[in-house]
């Protein structure tokens, strides 16, 4: 008779029956309850690519706060930079629920283990990115997202919902810039027609590889992780994008981007998946760029942590007394 392996324990089977039970019947899983390793990996790698995307996600559009044309446009972009830390820091709590620590996530992510999204490693180049950014990438960022306030994780779930709430106020923060810039001159409006240009393709990529070249979907979705597949989440941002640009006056940059009544969604075509993988693979145009300003930025920072860490350890000893 062959010894069974630890999957095969019969309390492991239970444990395991229960927590599908749980999540088939859309019961939160919280810290302390039993979950596979599997499901637990999975949420380590989503959350803290997400937590890692808010932090670098600063940069692009942090770089337009000390030349925006007004004390109005720079409060906005500084409040909207500010959220983003903010976002980062309740996934990486998030994350730490996991059993993980955010130094050693950072450590990661500077060291090109972990990766973020691909659409920060694009450059801001004029100021109408900031509203582009705004519209296009945080419109996408709320398809991706207010699923995820369903997503079987607790913690993970919570913190989406306070990130959703500030994600669309950027969105429309971003789209009022544009119909500013849209209603001002030629100039300004040829300046946004190029930003959406630029940007409307690396958007798409967001929501990741199509799903027949995707490993993790199907198994995501089984765990509630996800609640839609890559290119259902693509379709529903398109379907939403097309009415807001005929609003402005752009023209999206897709050739076979039109209206399919039997469908009933707008038929859109293929991104480049090829520049896709590249970027992901840190050949972007600022890939280099986004990791050397993280690294700094973290090393910079050592002497706040230390502090802060004596402080603690410091108070902690005063009240054990």
């Amino acid at each position: 008779m062959t010894t069974a392996s630890v999957d095969e324990r019969p309390d492991e089977r239970a444990l395991a029956a229960h927590f599908t039970a749980r999540v088939a019947a859309e019961q939160r899983i919280e810290p302390r309850d039993w979950m596979p390793e599997g499901y637990r990996r999975t949420l380590v790698r989503q959350v803290a690519q997400h937590a890692h995307s808010e932090i670098i996600g600063m940069q692009p559009e942090g770089d337009w706060i000390a030349s925006a044309p007004s004390l109005r446009r720079k409060s906005i972009l500084l409040a909207k930079v500010q959220d983003e830390a903010g976002h980062g820091l309740y996934l990486y709590a998030a994350a730490e629920t996991l059993g993980v620590d955010r130094a050693d996530l950072t450590e990661r992510l500077i060291g090109g283990r972990q990766k973020y999204s691909s659409i920060f490693n694009y450059p801001a180049t004029g100021f109408a990115d900031v509203g582009v950014i705004g519209w296009l990438v945080d419109g996408a960022a709320i398809c991706n997202q207010v699923p995820l306030c369903r997503s079987s994780y607790g913690p993970y779930a919570r913190a989406m919902v306070r990130i959703c709430k500030e994600e669309s106020f950027h969105q429309r923060q971003g789209y009022e810039l544009l119909l500013r810039m849209m209603a001002g001159t030629p100039e300004q409006r040829a300046m946004v027609q190029d930003a959406v240009d630029r940007w409307w393709w690396p958007s798409l990529m967001m929501f990741g590889p199509p799903d027949a070249e995707s490993p993790n979907t199907r198994q995501s979705m089984e765990w509630r992780v996800k609640r839609h597949t890559n290119d259902e989440l693509r379709q529903r941002f398109v379907d939403m994008t097309v009415p807001q640009a005929e609003r402005l006056g752009v023209t999206l940059p897709d050739p076979a981007l039109r209206w399919n009544e039997e469908r009933g969604h707008y038929d859109f075509g293929e991104p480049d998946w090829a520049e896709f993988r590249r970027v992901l693979s840190g050949d972007g145009p600022c890939n280099a760029e986004r990791i050397r300003r993280r690294r700094a930025a973290h090393e910079d920072g050592a002497w706040v942590r230390e502090a802060a860490a004596a402080y603690a350890a410091k108070r902690s000893a005063g009240e054990t007394r």
